[in-house]
């Protein structure tokens, strides 16, 4: 790994606040992932998921906690819809971006803040799902784990047009967190499964104390 490199004069005033901040910008910049990184982590955190959910059957796909929980389908149906419009949301600000326009002209409010840490900030306990990711439609769970599966095309067309400089691209709000750059949302994405995945695991594991799974 290549540490980038800093002319620092140390005879004048005030040189090692400036020091900090070059050292703390730095490491900063090296434990943020770069691009290829975080498509890595993505796609493994699809694979994780859709493992897991392939495991339900037709029926047990559809068995709920209690009312009001969801079940294995929807959460699928929802996962759907979410990375669909984040992803198609990145590919126009990209665009705008390469036109020397912008989707956002506010405040950057979660400027070098990680995706979990804008969560933690911005998320309540139980939050409302959005309406446009709200699962609606219902139907097999084949279908939706298949409509998952091929967003994974989708995310790597679009990595390929993705160079560093562009992971700073703000994009379109969203609709909890409000405006997040392109590294947030790709960090979203990968946060978004992992959470769901954890969801999905709990519900294996109640169907798996009620014999109904193993």
């Amino acid at each position: 790994m290549k540490f980038p490199s800093a002319h620092i004069i140390i005879n004048k005033p005030g040189t090692e606040s400036k020091i900090c901040i070059l050292l703390y910008q730095a490491t900063k910049n090296l434990l943020m992932p770069g691009k290829t990184e975080l498509l890595k982590k993505i796609t493994g955190a699809r694979k994780l998921f859709i493992d897991e959910v392939s495991k339900f059957s037709e029926p047990l796909s559809k068995w709920k906690a209690t009312p009001e929980s969801w079940c294995a389908t929807e959460i699928t149906e929802h996962l759907f819809w979410a990375e669909q419009g984040g992803i198609l949301g990145m590919w126009k600000s990209l665009l705008a971006s390469r036109e020397g326009k912008t989707v956002w002209e506010g405040e950057e409010i979660h400027k070098g803040l990680s995706i979990e840490q804008v969560v933690s900030k911005t998320w309540k306990i139980k939050e409302i799902v959005p309406a446009v990711a709200s699962p609606r439609m219902g139907g097999p769970i084949h279908f939706w784990i298949t409509s998952l599966a091929g967003l994974q095309e989708q995310l790597d067309a679009l990595g390929k047009e993705l160079n560093g400089d562009d992971l700073r691209i703000m994009t379109q709000p969203h609709p909890i967190s409000g405006p997040l750059n392109m590294q947030q949302r790709l960090e979203f994405l990968c946060f978004h499964l992992e959470r769901h995945f954890n969801q999905l695991k709990e519900i294996h594991q109640q169907l798996t104390e009620k014999k109904l799974m193993n």
